[in-house]
């Protein structure tokens, strides 16, 4: 399943904050990852137990989608090369990746999963 949220279009909506609703929780498979678009901008949502993270889906070495590749250990894995990202950092954990990942901020709210495209403290794009 697809999902493309936009601030202010039908099927996703704004919260304070600039949070934008994206997608039920169940739809993130457990120790999974989900791709969405939201206001153009590939995000991959990750959830490894009860918590739920989002980073960018394009991985910096290589621009495939991590969504696509295996979660453990706090740690997503580009199917392409192998590199991993902490999820929490978006810092990649092995080579060949040397640049991070931005991340963003999550919130659930009423089985919602809502996200802030604003960079998490972590990782500021310059």
């Amino acid at each position: 399943m697809s999902y493309d949220a936009k601030r202010g279009g039908s099927g996703a909506s704004s919260t304070q904050d600039d949070f934008v609703k994206v997608c039920p929780l169940s739809e993130i498979p457990a120790e999974g990852a989900l791709g969405v678009e939201i206001d153009d901008t590939p995000v991959a949502l990750v959830r490894t137990g009860d918590e739920v993270f989002a980073l960018r889906d394009v991985c910096s070495h290589a621009e495939v989608a991590l969504s696509e590749g295996e979660v453990y250990d706090h740690t997503i894995e580009c199917w392409l090369h192998g590199s991993c990202f902490d999820l929490r950092t978006g810092k990649p954990t092995n080579p060949p990746a040397t640049q991070p990942v931005p991340t963003y901020r999550v919130k659930i709210e009423d089985d919602a999963v809502y996200v802030s495209l604003t960079p998490s403290s972590e990782f500021r794009e310059s």
